[in-house]
């Protein structure tokens, strides 16, 4: 996508751009991205996928490209398949990022202890 685009908003074109210091890019990018995810539910539970605590990790190289390690609730999830795809492609969407990778792991396997105090308070577990 590259570091300068134009959007439009409420009949104007409004400019967008990443800091020019790499380390404030990255990190405004990781923000993008994680919001882009918590847009992302998971079907059988009423939380997004951050808040699950099923992302493990969110890599950023120099050149904007993305790698998110995730898992899923469980080996037999029924969107193991479709689930990879939906957070590749929302995240390609995200302004600055330039490819984005999603690789499915199970080690840690997912538990209840990895998801957010807000997950665990709407699901009852609070």
């Amino acid at each position: 996508m590259g570091l300068f685009s134009k959007k439009k908003e409420e009949g104007k074109v409004q400019e967008e751009t990443l800091p020019k210091d790499l380390a404030l890019a990255k990190k405004t990018i990781e923000k993008k991205v994680i919001n882009m995810l918590k847009t992302i539910q998971d079907p059988e539970i009423p939380v997004d996928i951050f808040e699950l605590g099923l992302v493990y990790e969110i890599k950023i190289d120099d050149d904007f490209n993305v790698t998110i390690e995730m898992t899923l609730t469980s080996p037999n999830c029924p969107v193991a398949e479709s689930m990879p795809n939906e957070v590749k492609e929302k995240v390609g969407y995200v302004f600055g990022v330039n490819s984005v990778e999603v690789n499915i792991i199970f080690d840690p396997p997912w538990s209840h202890d990895f998801m957010s105090e807000e997950a665990k308070l709407e699901l009852g577990f609070l």
